[in-house]
């Protein structure tokens, strides 16, 4: 790939340290609803339009600085992928300019140029030419790419006996061995078992401290805040927002569960913070994020709700009325960090019911078990409840978590036939968002900081 790719005659940058610009960037397609339209298109081009228009980005602007780590995010369908295509030249835009300034390796299909009768090496021999490095540079490169990839004997085997993780493990290990100045990956870092995943991620945070510039799409909200300077949220081929990383993925999150009823409004929300100041263009600088000032309490949000809910049989049980509830008794599904609550619902017996457990369980949005409570011990249990009973269950809880959207699951388990079982239970029951905090500096997803963080500055005699 050449070192330098402009597209378009009029983009000029007076910024030497951009290395990806966009003004107006579209991308159109034309969708023929029968193979005869398209002959027809081409034998009659001007007389009428013979296929629908579908456009995937419309008037996108935007500036990726050297050095910077940008994250792209939006809801499927959003333009996330095409956008990355356009930027490596892989798909042509249809409106707009677009300037890429330096080497640019694309991690968008793992193995894509992969022949499967070819060996790993052989392999590797092609994909690594294909973006752009030279023999002198690939051997160089060549233990440290079967190291990274850790397929061992399997190097000089065809492609074709590899399993799909092998597979997907040696085409990371190209081209995160490339050292590019531009990175570009859509969705690819989940490869590999956790050990890889982990390894590719600390790769990627020394090219950053190296100043390799990246630019990549995640559903892994965390990643973005962790990793990025910058990051970007799109909707529907648009660019609604860029902002910091918190602000991006807080108002991602209430895109991806509002209410068809509250979209719009939405949208208008967003695209008003976007224009608020220079907080909207560069992270850490201008007006604080309106996101930031909730109390302790919470608030209701009504457009918060859980898609994925998903319910056992029931078994003489049922849960009613799940609920968060603030220090107020009142009902609440955004959070404030540290704030107390209780997560409360209702258990309605229509039959006699033995040897009980109630039980909830905080979830991620990827479904990893962040922490739960049980009612009673298995030493301990509630040893009957008759039939017409109704229960009413609580849980104190601190929100000590990170900024992000959490579910939350609720269950009755009891004795029968002399087995313990879920009587009911409910997966992702409700939903319930924490908001990013002004100043905020925890990492992953709880928060075990105390206060007092300190760093000692000294000079040796």
């Amino acid at each position: 790939m050449s070192s330098e790719k402009l597209r378009g005659e009029t983009i000029q940058t007076s910024i030497p340290d951009v290395a990806i610009q966009a003004r107006g960037l579209g991308k159109t397609y034309a969708i023929y609803h029968r193979p005869s339209h398209r002959l027809k298109q081409l034998v009659w081009p001007g007389s009428r339009k013979f296929y629908d228009e579908f456009v995937a980005l419309r008037d996108v602007n935007l500036e990726v600085y050297r050095g910077e780590t940008v994250g792209i995010v939006g809801r499927n369908g959003s333009g996330k992928s095409t956008l990355l295509n356009l930027i490596s030249g892989t798909l042509e835009e249809t409106a707009g300019e677009l300037a890429v300034y330096g080497h640019l390796a694309p991690l968008l299909t793992l193995g894509a140029g992969f022949d499967p009768d070819f060996t790993g090496r052989e392999n590797v021999l092609m994909n690594a030419a294909i973006i752009g490095l030279k023999r002198a540079e690939i051997d160089q490169r060549l233990d440290a790419i079967v190291e990274f990839s850790g397929i061992g004997d399997f190097f000089d085997r065809p492609v074709k006996s590899y399993s799909s993780g092998m597979y997907a493990r040696l085409a990371f290990a190209v081209a995160i061995n490339a050292d590019p100045e531009i990175l570009v990956i859509d969705e690819v870092l989940a490869v590999g078992d956790e050990a890889f995943a982990r390894k590719c991620h600390a790769r990627l945070e020394e090219l950053k401290a190296a100043g390799s510039t990246i630019l990549f799409v995640s559903h892994n909200s965390q990643m973005v805040i962790e990793l990025c300077d910058r990051a970007i949220l799109l909707e529907a081929g648009e660019r609604l927002l860029t902002a910091t990383p918190r602000d991006v993925v807080a108002f991602y999150h209430k895109l991806l569960y509002a209410s068809p009823g509250s979209h719009d409004s939405l949208i208008e929300e967003i695209r008003e913070f976007d224009g608020e100041g220079e907080s909207a263009k560069s992270a850490g600088t201008g007006a604080s994020s309106p996101l930031a000032e909730t109390d302790k309490l919470g608030s209701l949000d009504p457009g918060l709700h859980s898609e994925s809910r998903s319910e056992y049989e029931r078994l003489g049980a049922e849960i009613l009325n799940v609920r968060i509830l603030n220090s107020l008794g009142e009902p609440v599904n955004v959070l404030s960090r540290g704030g107390e609550y209780t997560y409360a619902y209702d258990a309605l017996f229509s039959e006699d019911a033995y040897g009980l457990q109630f039980g909830m369980m905080i979830k991620s949005g990827t479904g990893l078990d962040i922490a739960g409570q049980v009612s009673h011990s298995e030493r301990d249990l509630t040893e009957h409840v008759s039939a017409g009973q109704k229960v009413r269950v609580g849980f104190p809880f601190r929100a000590d978590l990170a900024p992000g959207t959490y579910f939350l699951n609720a269950g009755i388990k009891g004795i029968r036939e002399g087995e313990m079982l879920y009587l009911h239970r409910i997966l992702d029951a409700i939903a319930f968002r924490l908001e990013p905090m002004k100043g905020d500096r925890i990492t992953g997803r709880i928060d075990l900081s105390l206060p007092g963080a300190w760093a000692e500055i000294s000079s040796e005699d």
